[in-house]
């Protein structure tokens, strides 16, 4: 980053995902946080001129806040490299690997991280009958914030009825009851964890509607469950090659202790406003939010 007093920082957000709107708020959000503390900002809405905007602008340090597809699965972060621009959070293969759930799933086997037994299967095929036996979940392989998820539950009388907004493969992932916590990594250290209470599934509404869910944070655990959210986080960041700010999400069946442990994916670009779930787990290790950002920021390189 820039020695001179005032760093320019260029907020990207918003762009073409499903996940623009979280985004922008993202976006906003971090862009007013660097303000407070005392750096140029620019906000840039990502479109087909991007490189072109950036190439102008010349910052110093880019905030990636662009959220799902073509923003946090190595697109963007290739050409970032490309014009050799210092940014923000995890670099093109780690971004790229994160995104792809079964990819990612194989990297967490590596580093001994229990997860889940899931298959790609053609959408067809899901359609036309079960290719795992009931309970399970159908979504896309390459989207975050659960978007496009189908849960087929025990009792279904036939395959589900996709939606067209599913791609053409899908992940079938066997359904585990739990718990839903969550653990952000900032660094090397892992933060805390959270309980994400809702009062059914935790879908996209559920995430960002507002009274869609309640996050208790710190969860009340036993102690060697919050040590494991705490070691899988981290080994998961290792592994995946994350780097900056990553957030893994668990389930847990607390009537299996431990064992019913599981790593479901990270996601190396976390929502960022005051109340998303990494900035209060770092509100809680005394980290205010403006701080947050300026770390992120000062963490920033090229050739990550």
């Amino acid at each position: 980053m820039s020695s001179r007093t005032n760093p320019k920082v260029v907020v990207l957000m918003g762009g073409p995902s499903f996940e623009r709107e979280v985004s922008l708020s993202s976006g906003r959000e971090c862009a007013a946080a660097l303000r407070g503390e005392s750096f140029e900002v620019v906000e840039l809405d990502a479109d087909a001129d991007v490189a072109q905007r950036l190439s102008d602008l010349a910052p110093d340090v880019v905030f990636n806040a662009l959220h799902g597809r073509w923003g946090e699965d190595g697109c963007v972060q290739g050409l970032l490299e490309w014009m050799g621009l210092a940014y923000t959070h995890s670099g093109v293969l780690a971004s790229a690997l994160a995104m792809d759930k079964h990819k990612s799933k194989a990297a967490y086997r590596s580093a001994g991280l229990p997860v889940v037994d899931s298959i790609i299967a053609a959408k067809a095929d899901v359609m036309a009958d079960h290719v795992m036996p009931p309970p399970y979940v159908v979504k896309p392989n390459n989207e975050g914030s659960s978007c496009g998820i189908y849960f087929v539950h025990k009792a279904a009388n036939g395959p589900p009825k996709l939606g067209d907004d599913l791609p053409l493969e899908v992940m079938v992932e066997h359904y585990v009851k739990g718990r839903e916590l969550t653990t952000t990594v900032m660094g090397d250290r892992a933060l805390g964890v959270t309980e994400i209470l809702t009062d059914g599934w935790y879908d996209y509404d559920a995430k960002y509607s507002v009274g869609g869910s309640r996050h208790e944070v710190p969860a009340a655990l036993p102690a060697k469950i919050t040590e494991a959210c705490l070691d899988y986080a981290l080994r998961a960041h290792d592994v995946l090659g994350c780097r900056g700010v990553s957030r893994t999400d668990f389930r847990w069946d607390d009537s299996q202790g431990l064992e019913g442990l599981v790593l479901l994916e990270t996601n190396t670009q976390p929502g960022m406003t005051p109340t998303s779930l990494s900035p209060e787990q770092a509100q809680v290790q005394g980290i205010s939010f403006g701080a947050l950002c300026r770390w992120i920021v000062e963490d920033a390189s090229c050739q990550r």
